[in-house]
C-alpha cells in the first residue's frame, strides 16, 4: 500500500511534468505560471524533500559563491525565494554562457533539475543538454536567457 506522503510527492511530480510538457510545446500558451505560484510549487517540492525534479522559480541572489572548477565548471549563487527558501543555483558554464552581470540584489529566473539537500537543496541543468536526453533548462536576468 502506497502511503499519504508518497502519493502527494506522486501528485507534485505529476503537476510539474504536466506544467513543462504544455509550456515546451506550447511556449506563447496561457497555461504558464506566475511566480509565486511557481515558487509555491518550489516550496513544497523542498519542505517535502524531494529530488530529481524540473522546477521553475524567481528569486533574489542573497551571494555569489565562487566558481566550482572541479570536472564541468559552474557559476554558483544563492538564491531566496519569496517563500524564504534559498536554493544554491549550479549553472554548468562548460555548456551554457556564464551571466557575468550578475550581482547580489538581482532577480533571476530559473529552470533546471532540484536535488534536495539539509542546506535547501540544489538546482542544476540550467542548460540545454547536448544530447537532448534531459529536459533544457535555463536562467534569465535582465531578460536574457542563458542556456
Amino acid at each position: 500500500m502506497v502511503n499519504k506522503k508518497k502519493l502527494i510527492h506522486i501528485a507534485i511530480a505529476v503537476i510539474l511534468i504536466a506544467f513543462y510538457a504544455v509550456s515546451e510545446r506550447f511556449p506563447g500558451s496561457d497555461s504558464s505560471l506566475d511566480s509565486s505560484q511557481e515558487n509555491a510549487l518550489l516550496h513544497q517540492v523542498i519542505a517535502d524533500q524531494l529530488s530529481d525534479i524540473q522546477v521553475t522559480g524567481s528569486g533574489e541572489v542573497v551571494k555569489l559563491l565562487a566558481d566550482d572548477n572541479q570536472g564541468s565548471r559552474h557559476q554558483r549563487f544563492l538564491v531566496k525565494i519569496d517563500s524564504g527558501d534559498v536554493v544554491l543555483i549550479a549553472h554548468n558554464i562548460d555548456l551554457a554562457p556564464r551571466v557575468d552581470s550578475l550581482q547580489r540584489g538581482d532577480i533571476i529566473r530559473f529552470n533546471g533539475e532540484y536535488e534536495w539537500n539539509n542546506k535547501g537543496g540544489v538546482v542544476h541543468w540550467t542548460h540545454k543538454d547536448p544530447r537532448s536526453k534531459h529536459i533544457h533548462g535555463w536562467l534569465e536576468h535582465d531578460g536574457r536567457k542563458y542556456w
